[in-house]
């Protein structure tokens, strides 16, 4: 058989645990038997990260902007543990968050529907987009670990020199502190990012944050989102039928366990992180969950919304048989196959994606699933399959 061709090399970055199994799995047995597959590979696995003194990540992220689009293995985000796990040189930052801060973007999570698989929230009907801003905030944070009493002050010094102070906090006892920054220029491409998708799907925004509490901090954020709608956006809003509205964020939580779902929900990087958990799990799984980084010029970065599945990686490494659910690792790699497609002007490469995302699909309302999502769906005797029986499952019918 004619394998598909590619002009243009995917930007591969691979990853860590149960998720680099996986990983290869796709490519063996999904991809490679039916696409000419080009990519710029690159290991992003922690050990590697911590022999290249974290190199690899940034190589990977100029990549990216070289190329326009990437497929991204889920990573380690080392803590004190995995740093003695792995003899680390140091605690590692989060090659998301260096991905993201370099390529200034907003990622964009959705939840992947399929029949038998029920939302928890009954009212939900259309998918609940979280748009996740992408730099800053604790991602990017400085800490420290305050001994004893003392005071800890928030400095600025200007480019002539003059200084500004701001009293954090007056220490009697030891504790701790952390600084955290973002910049007007990443808030308003995170807005423009948000109302240009929403224009492309035609689906409302709503934005929130807690700017009763962080008068200044998060005030920025709702100040620049209506400064940028009002001037460039509300006209084209109005004429779409769609609308931008802002709420504290405690409110958009109870406005959203009521909704029906098929909104832009707009949040801050840390909120959207956790967000993004809570309506994936609350649509069915975590592994059912797409997610894409949006940069204003027009790149790309495709990867699963979840973490390395460390418990069944070590599962793994005792011979034992796993049953990880593969369909978000799978569509990162549809989605970048079918945006290189697009611009690259490969229509059997675009079909491909969408015969790959329908035959997974397929697959599970089939009544052929891992063991996550046998767990709580509605299809009646459901089969579980393992790790490879599942990705084995979706080749027989792709």
């Amino acid at each position: 058989m004619t394998k598909i061709e590619m002009k243009t090399p995917l930007v591969e970055m691979d990853g860590d645990e149960m998720t680099r199994i996986i990983w290869q799995l796709i490519k063996e047995r999904l991809i490679c038997p039916y696409v000419d597959l080009k990519t710029e590979y690159f290991d992003l696995g922690l050990a590697n990260r911590d022999a290249t003194d974290d190199a690899i990540t940034i190589e990977s992220a100029e990549a990216t902007r070289r190329l326009g689009v990437a497929v991204k293995c889920a990573t380690i985000t080392p803590n004190a543990a995995r740093v003695e796990e792995y003899g680390l040189k140091q605690m590692w930052k989060s090659p998301n968050g260096t991905i993201r801060a370099m390529l200034d973007g907003t990622v964009f999570r959705a939840p992947i529907l399929v029949k038998g698989i029920d939302p928890v929230v009954s009212c939900w009907k259309e998918p609940i987009t979280i748009a996740r801003h992408a730099y800053g905030d604790v991602y990017k944070n400085a800490e420290m670990i305050v001994p004893g009493a003392g005071k800890v002050e928030l400095v600025y010094t200007a480019a002539d020199g003059t200084e500004t102070r701001e009293l954090v906090h007056e220490f009697a006892n030891a504790g701790v502190v952390q600084g955290m920054h973002n910049l007007d220029a990443s808030i308003e491409s995170f807005a423009r990012s948000c109302f240009n998708y929403a224009l492309d799907t035609k689906q409302d925004v709503w934005f929130s944050t807690k700017d009763t509490i962080s008068k200044k901090y998060d005030h920025r954020f709702k100040d620049i989102f209506a400064e940028v709608f009002e001037a460039d956006y509300a006209k084209a809003f109005e004429e779409a039928g769609i609308e931008y509205f802002y709420t504290l964020i405690d409110d958009a939580v109870a406005r959203v366990v009521k909704a029906r779902g098929g909104f832009i929900w707009a949040c801050k990087n840390y909120d959207g992180d956790v967000m993004s958990d809570m309506v994936s799990s609350a649509f069915g799984s975590l592994a059912m969950m797409t997610s894409v980084l949006v940069s204003p010029t027009g790149v790309y970065e495709y990867e699963a919304a979840h973490g390395t599945v460390q418990r069944h990686y070590y599962k793994h490494l005792a011979g034992e048989v796993t049953s990880t659910n593969s369909v978000a690792t799978i569509f990162a790699w549809t989605g970048a196959l079918r945006k290189r497609g697009e611009l690259d002007e490969l229509p059997d490469l675009v079909c491909f994606a969408d015969r790959l995302e329908k035959a997974t699909l397929s697959t599970i309302e089939a009544g052929e699933m891992t063991g996550d999502l046998a767990r709580i769906t509605t299809l009646e005797n459901p089969c579980t399959l393992s790790t490879e029986e599942f990705i084995d499952a979706v080749a027989s019918r792709l």
